[in-house]
C-alpha cells in the first residue's frame, strides 16, 4: 500500500502498478466499496491529497478542494461559512475525491449541481488535467469516472452562493421535516441539523454506537424508469410506487418499497448479515460476515425484486475484488 500525499506520488503509483504488471486501487475513505474475501489483487494507493483553496467571485465563492480532504467536514465548513448549497448533502461519509465518481446526491440535490471543475490524473496521457463538467458525463448516481480507470480524482473545484439561507428545497421528506412547501429555502444551518436528524433515523450516519449504520449505504441504486416502464410496474404493484419525475419523463422510482414489497421488511436477513432495521436499502453487518454471505444476500433481494416487480437493482457500492459472477451468483441481465 502507499499513500498519495502529493500529486507527484499519483504519477509514481501508477509507474509502481504497471512496472509490478499488477492493477492499481485508489482507495479514498472505503465507505462505499465491498472487498472480496480474498482482498484486492494488486497495489492500493490510500488518498491523501490536502488542502482548500477559497476564493470570492461576487455572489458566489468557489471552493478549491483536493481529493482527500474529509466530504462531510467540507459541508460543515461551507454551512458556517454561509456558502450555500452543500447542506442537503450533509452526513455522507467518504472522502472528498469520491464524490464527483458517483455523482454523490441526497436529498434532492447532487454534487454535479455545484461541481465547476474536476481535476484527475489521466493515465493514458501520463499527466494532470483538468475536466469541466461537461465532459464529466454527469447522471443519476454515475460519470466518466464510474468504473473507468482512466482517471484518478485529485480534487474538486465547486461555486457556491454566499447566502445564510439554503438553496432550495425540492425533497418532499425534507421539505416536510423543515415545515417548508417545496422550493422555498431554509437557513442552511437548520437544513444540514435536519439532514443529519433523517439520516440518523435510517442508520445512514455513520456511529460506533449504532450497529444499524456498519454498512455500505444504500447498496441498491434506485432504478431509473421511462413512462412505459412505470406503468408497467404500476400494474404489477397494483399501486403506483413513490417515484421522482425528472422533468424528461424519467422517474427515479424508490428501491426500498420496491425491496420490502418484495419481501424483504427492515430486519430481514441471516445471522451474519442482514437488512437493517432503520433502513431498508442498508444491508448491516451483524458480525462476523464474508463478502460471499454479504453478496448471496443482495441477490436474493435482487431476484426477489425482478420476480416480483420486473426491475432489475444495480448495486451502488464499488465491488473490489469480488463480482456477482466471482460468487457464483445469477444476475438478471
Amino acid at each position: 500500500m502507499v499513500d498519495l500525499e502529493r500529486a507527484l506520488d499519483v504519477a509514481a503509483a501508477v509507474r509502481e502498478s504497471v512496472d509490478r504488471a499488477e492493477p492499481l486501487f485508489v482507495l479514498g475513505g472505503g465507505s462505499n466499496i465491498v472487498v472480496g474475501d480474498d482482498g484486492f489483487p494488486g497495489l492500493v494507493a490510500r488518498m491523501r491529497l490536502k488542502g482548500i483553496h477559497v476564493r470570492r467571485d461576487g455572489p458566489r465563492v468557489v471552493v478549491d478542494v483536493a481529493a482527500g480532504e474529509d466530504w462531510d467536514a467540507l459541508v460543515d465548513r461551507a454551512v458556517a461559512e454561509g456558502w450555500s448549497g452543500l447542506e442537503c448533502l450533509s452526513g455522507i461519509p467518504g472522502l472528498v475525491g469520491a464524490t464527483p465518481i458517483q455523482n454523490v446526491g441526497a436529498y434532492g440535490r447532487e454534487v454535479s449541481q455545484m461541481l465547476t471543475r474536476v481535476h484527475a490524473f489521466d493515465r493514458s496521457r501520463s499527466a494532470h488535467v483538468d475536466l469541466d463538467p461537461t465532459e464529466c458525463a454527469f447522471g443519476y448516481r454515475t460519470s466518466i469516472f464510474k468504473g473507468n480507470d482512466r482517471w484518478i480524482v485529485t480534487g474538486i473545484e465547486l461555486t457556491l452562493e454566499v447566502s445564510p439561507e439554503s438553496a432550495p428545497i425540492r425533497y418532499d421528506e425534507l421539505a416536510r421535516a423543515l415545515s417548508l412547501v417545496p422550493g422555498a429555502r431554509a437557513p442552511a444551518s437548520r437544513a444540514r441539523e435536519t439532514v443529519l436528524a433523517l439520516r440518523r433515523t435510517k442508520g445512514m450516519v455513520v456511529d460506533p454506537d449504532d450497529p444499524e449504520s456498519v454498512s455500505a449505504g444504500s447498496f441498491f441504486v434506485n432504478p431509473v424508469l421511462d413512462r412505459s416502464a412505470l406503468a408497467e410496474l404500476e400494474a404489477r404493484a397494483g399501486v403506483r410506487p413513490p417515484c421522482f419525475d425528472d422533468g424528461h419523463d424519467r422517474y427515479k422510482v424508490a428501491a426500498a418499497w420496491l425491496v420490502e414489497r418484495a419481501g424483504f421488511p427492515k430486519g430481514w436477513g441471516r445471522a451474519t448479515v442482514g437488512v437493517s432495521r432503520k433502513h431498508a436499502l442498508a444491508l448491516v453487518n451483524r458480525g462476523g460476515a464474508t463478502t460471499r454471505e454479504l453478496l448471496t444476500l443482495a441477490n436474493d433481494i435482487r431476484e426477489g425484486v425482478w420476480a416480483r416487480f420486473g426491475v432489475r437493482l444495480a448495486p451502488e457500492p464499488v465491488l473490489v475484488g469480488c463480482s456477482w459472477e466471482e460468487e457464483g451468483l445469477k444476475r438478471n441481465e
